[in-house]
């Protein structure tokens, strides 16, 4: 097994003509490992690069981190946290990493407290209050 870092996940997953060198080399990676390990930090920037630099859709986000999650090679840390993280990311307007963070304490049976509207709506976080 083998880690990989974000720049070399993206390669794997997104052709991209602009760096056909990197995408056969990560991709031969993939071909010659029996797993790879995707840290949760890489699964968070993946989502990050997916948004700023590529502009994808929630949509066809949502469709690749199914795949990382369904795909026998990938071997995410914290799966069963991911999983959940996309569900909410898949339902509401919060930005992926924020799901991740919300269901990470949901997991511990903890309330979440944060200032971001969005993340705000979704059960199990709330606001702190403050005048």
């Amino acid at each position: 097994m083998i880690a990989v870092d974000t720049n070399v996940l993206v390669r794997i997953l997104i052709d991209d003509s602009g760096a056909a060198v990197q995408m056969q080399a990560a991709r031969a990676l993939l071909a010659n490992a029996e797993v790879l390990y995707v840290p949760q930090i890489v699964q968070v920037e993946t989502v990050w690069v997916l948004e700023s630099a590529y502009g994808f859709d929630k949509s066809a986000i949502c469709k690749i981190l199914d795949h990382l999650l369904l795909h026998p090679q990938f071997l995410l840390q914290s799966a069963e946290i991911f999983n959940s993280a996309v569900t909410l990311f898949r339902k509401h307007s919060a930005d992926f990493s924020d799901c991740l963070i919300l269901t990470e304490a949901m997991t511990q049976n903890l309330q979440l407290y944060t200032f971001d509207k969005k993340l705000g709506r979704i059960k199990g976080a709330a606001s702190p209050s403050y005048s």
